[in-house]
C-alpha cells in the first residue's frame, strides 16, 4: 500500500524526487492545469449559489480527488513519489525544515515577498507565474505576518471530536466538522494555514507555491483521522439537495466520481 509521510520524515532522495517531479510537472505546463481548475472552483464557489471545492459538504471529497489527481501526475514522472504532508501543529516556524533550501524554499524577503531561495526562486528560471491574480510573475510568502500563529494540536483535536459531519445551510455558515476544519467556523484551521503563508496561498490561484500541496494532505489526513474516530457519522447530506453535492452526485470538473468513491481513502493510500 502507498504511504504519504510527514514531510519531517522524507529521506533527503524523496525530497529531492518531489521537488524534480513538481518542477517537471511545472516544465511541461501540466502544473498551471492544476492551479487554472482550483482558482475557477474558488471564484465560483458561493454561500448562496452552486459550491463544489469549497464552502460545501464537498470540500474533503473535492479535495480529496484533487490531491489524487496531481499525486498520480507526479507518478508519471517519477513512480515511487507520493504527497508528503505539512503537520503544521507540529512545524510551527518558518525556521522548519519544511522551508530549507533542498525543500520547499524560506520565506519571501521584506517588501514584495518574493522568495529568494530553493527550488522555486524566480532566480532559478523555473518557477514563472504564468496563473496569478496579478501582475506579479515571482513566487511571494510572508511566513507569519497575516495571522502570526499556526492552529495548535489541542484546536484540531476539538474539532475532531465533534461527531457531526456538516449541517444545513451547507455553506461557510454552517456548523460541524467540515466547515470547522475548513476554516470558517471555530478555530480557522484550513483557511488560517493559507494566511500564515501569505503570498500566493492568500488567493484563488494558491497552488502556485507547493506547500498548498502538504497543506492539504495533512487536512485529508485530518479527514481520515476524523472518519475513524467517527465511524457512524458518514458525509452528508445525501439526497434532493439544491446547490451542493450529495452523497452520490458526481463532482465537477471530473463527473465520473462522487463523495461516496472517495470515503475510504485506504483504496488509494495510508498515512505514516
Amino acid at each position: 500500500m502507498a504511504v504519504r509521510k510527514n514531510q519531517a520524515d522524507l529521506t533527503a532522495t524523496e525530497k529531492r524526487n518531489f521537488i524534480d517531479a513538481v518542477l517537471e510537472l511545472k516544465r511541461s505546463g501540466r502544473y498551471d492545469e492544476f492551479i487554472s481548475t482550483h482558482n475557477a472552483f474558488i471564484i465560483g464557489d458561493t454561500d448562496d449559489g452552486e459550491r463544489t471545492g469549497h464552502r460545501s459538504p464537498s470540500f474533503l471529497p473535492w479535495h480529496r480527488r484533487f490531491l489524487l489527481q496531481f499525486e498520480e501526475a507526479l507518478q508519471s514522472v517519477t513512480p515511487s513519489v507520493m504527497l508528503p504532508y505539512w503537520d503544521w501543529t507540529v512545524d510551527r516556524s518558518p525556521r522548519s525544515s519544511l522551508w530549507a533550501d533542498d525543500f520547499l524554499g524560506g520565506d519571501g524577503r521584506s517588501g514584495d515577498g518574493r522568495v529568494p531561495s530553493g527550488p522555486f526562486a524566480f532566480s532559478n528560471g523555473k518557477w514563472p507565474m504564468n496563473i496569478r491574480v496579478d501582475g506579479r510573475t515571482f513566487l511571494r510568502r510572508s511566513l507569519g505576518a497575516g495571522v502570526r500563529e499556526l492552529p495548535t494540536r489541542a484546536e484540531v483535536d476539538r474539532v475532531l471530536a465533534m461527531s457531526v459531519y456538516d449541517a444545513a445551510p451547507w455553506n461557510s455558515s454552517s456548523d460541524g466538522f467540515r466547515n470547522n476544519v475548513e476554516g470558517w467556523r471555530g478555530p480557522n484551521l484550513h483557511n488560517r494555514v493559507h494566511v500564515w503563508v501569505g503570498g500566493q496561498m492568500t488567493t484563488g490561484a494558491s497552488p502556485n507555491d507547493p506547500v498548498f500541496w502538504l497543506h492539504h494532505c495533512f487536512i485529508d489526513k485530518l479527514w481520515a483521522d476524523w472518519q475513524r474516530m467517527h465511524p457512524k457519522s458518514g458525509y452528508v447530506p445525501t439526497g434532493d439537495t439544491p446547490d451542493v453535492v450529495d452523497l452520490h452526485d458526481t463532482m465537477k470538473p471530473w463527473n465520473d466520481v462522487t463523495p461516496a468513491d472517495l470515503l475510504d481513502h485506504t483504496k488509494f493510500y495510508t498515512y505514516a
